[in-house]
């Protein structure tokens, strides 16, 4: 996917302005910044649902959201919920592999309002990926979840991102989350926002011990108060 935002306002008051990127094939990118900065608003253009911007956009034909809340339909089951978006349309067998991917295998027939929180947003993701997508948009997925529940979701993320590599983009306000989970994170910040920083992640995911995850994210954390990129960005 290839973007170019010349600007995007609400208002009159400018929002966005000169947003520049690509994500690649397989890649998964974490996008941060300060609150109230439009990093949500920058995901609602890349799916469509904001169409008010100047700019355009390459590639975003065959992609899927996870919303901060699940937005499961409370009058229809799991099973129900994901056959709406899987492909083939309305297909109950992809949807309960999709459901069973999250380890929700039994639960087709139960309704939003019966789950936690940790397995709504389980089901959430499942409807995402039943989509195939190409690109996933994730907009603070773990939030809300108590750290194990948020733990096991983003080992469940990362696992099913490895054996189906779309191209990730996900926000999140967590800076060890996206330390440990990211092979790129983007700092939205400014008034209008812009990127102040983009950082790539060489280390292997399994050589970020919680040191390292630590020291990462307290440099990350003086990135987004500054708003500006580090004299070094490597050394990250």
């Amino acid at each position: 996917m290839r973007v170019a935002i010349e600007s995007k306002s609400f208002g009159g008051d400018e929002i966005l302005k000169d947003i520049s990127l690509t994500l690649e094939p397989g890649s998964f990118t974490v996008l941060t910044g300060p609150s109230g900065c439009g990093k949500t608003t920058l995901l609602r253009i890349l799916a469509g649902l904001d169409t008010d911007w100047r700019g355009h956009i390459e590639g975003a034909e065959h992609l899927a959201y996870v919303f901060q809340e699940p937005r499961l339909l409370p009058w229809r089951n799991l099973l129900d919920n994901i056959r709406l978006a899987a492909e083939p349309a309305g297909h109950g067998a992809e949807a309960a592999a999709a459901l069973a991917t999250v380890g929700l295998e039994g639960y087709e027939d139960a309704f939003p309002g019966t789950l936690s929180m940790g397995m709504a947003r389980r089901a959430g993701l499942a409807r995402a990926l039943a989509v195939k997508p190409a690109v996933l948009l994730m907009d603070e997925p773990f939030v809300s979840l108590d750290e194990a529940a948020a733990g096991q979701l983003r080992e469940l993320t990362l696992d099913l991102w490895r054996k189906i590599r779309p191209s990730v983009l996900m926000v999140t306000h967590n800076l060890a989350e996206a330390a440990a989970m990211a092979d790129r994170v983007l700092v939205l910040s400014g008034r209008p926002a812009v990127i102040a920083a983009d950082l790539s992640l060489d280390r292997p995911r399994d050589r970020r011990d919680s040191g390292w995850v630590r020291d990462f994210s307290g440099r990350l954390r003086e990135t987004v108060g500054n708003g500006a990129v580090p004299a070094d960005p490597g050394s990250l």
